[in-house]
């Protein structure tokens, strides 16, 4: 079946019923070419957000454009920002600028905009998340614009290990997530998807609906923008954490007037992803937004069972331990040739379960309930 296909009047209609939406808005869009950030642009962009509002919906921005606004305040050459210390410093200073344009640019129409920065121990601390949610529901009762943006300023960016957010586009898929909103809305300096990215991106080379991520799409998306972290790959990344919450997502060009009263007016602008099978919230979760704080390794009947059965992971079926993790915390599950599987919830620390391992007799206990435990599917998520 075809991953992609011409619009039908319907589907776009399903973006009407669309109430709660979280708009990502990339450095590419708040910014021109020179990184100068554009306010008239953002006072557009404000004037459709409030007409969208007025209309009884919700909406949540994730915003880039902090370290541009602040390089261009501390007169930073762009090269400079391969410093990690300087990009910080940048955008220290930039989300001050960032807030204040926001600021300026809803308060004709009677909007509170309110400054959101996360890190990634928002997402990996299952009790630090639920406090999240609960910040943005009573911002959103409360009538105020969250406006979302990582914390760059504690933020190492180059890390070497695998990063929850990776970039603006990821993370607003994870707010879409965590807030179970029903539309995704990615603003870049693209028209949409390109079936061929070495053509001009002309109505006839614009994909209008995507129902399923596959290889060759993938494979289509590859490459980076030139402004920020990401590019179209990290779109689909972000589509695909969006297409399981049972969301719509539409990427589309922020630079274009009136973009978003178009989009959820139903016009056939930029490229619509449908959403899949929804994926339960504490399993997209464990999916999406956490990272891994240590490793067993299970004998083959655990694996087993785990793979095929719907039981918990016992104690007495791991051989080993790696890693230091406490309760509550997020665990891979290795099988025994050393390829991990499944990650999930730890019962007991690493502490105690390298001391339950290396007790003679026999073990007892959970190290993860079925519940808190994520095996993937072994082949390619597919979205129809």
């Amino acid at each position: 079946m075809s991953s992609y296909r011409q619009a039908a009047p319907d589907r776009r209609a399903l973006l009407d019923n669309a109430r709660r939406l979280v708009v990502k808005v990339g450095t590419a869009v708040v910014c021109n070419a020179d990184q100068q950030f554009d306010q008239q642009l953002v006072a557009g962009l404000a004037g459709n957000v409030a007409a969208l509002i007025a209309r009884g919906r919700q909406i949540v921005l994730v915003s880039s454009g902090a370290v541009a606004l602040g390089a261009a305040a501390l007169n930073i050459h762009r090269n400079r920002l391969r410093d990690a210390a300087v990009t910080r410093a940048c955008a220290a200073v930039g989300q001050c600028r960032l807030m204040q344009a926001y600021a300026d640019a809803f308060r004709p129409h009677g909007l509170t905009p309110a400054q959101i920065l996360v890190t990634e121990d928002d997402f990996n601390d299952l009790e630090r998340y639920k406090i999240l949610r609960q910040t943005f529901e009573r911002l959103l009762k409360l009538g105020a614009v969250p406006v979302v943006n990582e914390n760059d300023t504690v933020t190492n960016i180059w890390t070497e290990k695998p990063a929850i957010f990776r970039d603006n586009d990821r993370l607003a898929a994870l707010v879409m997530s965590k807030l179970d909103a029903d539309a995704l809305v990615l603003l870049s300096n693209v028209d949409g998807f390109l079936r061929d990215p070495h053509r001009p991106p002309d109505a006839s080379n614009i994909i209008s609906v995507i129902t399923q991520l596959s290889p060759e799409l993938r494979q289509a998306a590859q490459g980076k923008s030139s402004l920020g972290r990401g590019g179209m790959a990290a779109k689909l990344d972000s589509a695909e954490i969006a297409m399981v919450a049972g969301g719509l997502v539409v990427i589309a060009n922020g630079k274009a007037p009136g973009v978003l009263e178009q989009i959820f007016a139903g016009e056939n602008v930029g490229t619509l992803f449908l959403p899949g099978s929804r994926m339960a919230g504490k399993r997209r979760w464990l999916a999406f937004a956490t990272s891994v704080r240590g490793h067993v390794t299970v004998n083959t009947n655990a694996a087993r069972i785990l793979l095929h059965g719907q039981a918990s992971l016992l104690i007495s079926g791991v051989t080993a331990v790696r890693g230091d993790f406490s309760a509550g915390q997020v665990i891979a599950v290795h099988g025994p040739d050393g390829a991990p599987f499944a990650k999930g919830i730890a019962e007991c620390s690493s502490r105690e379960l390298a001391e339950a391992i290396a007790a003679s007799g026999e073990r007892k206990g959970v190290l993860v309930r079925r519940e808190n435990l994520l095996v993937p599917p072994a082949t390619e998520t597919s979205h129809a």
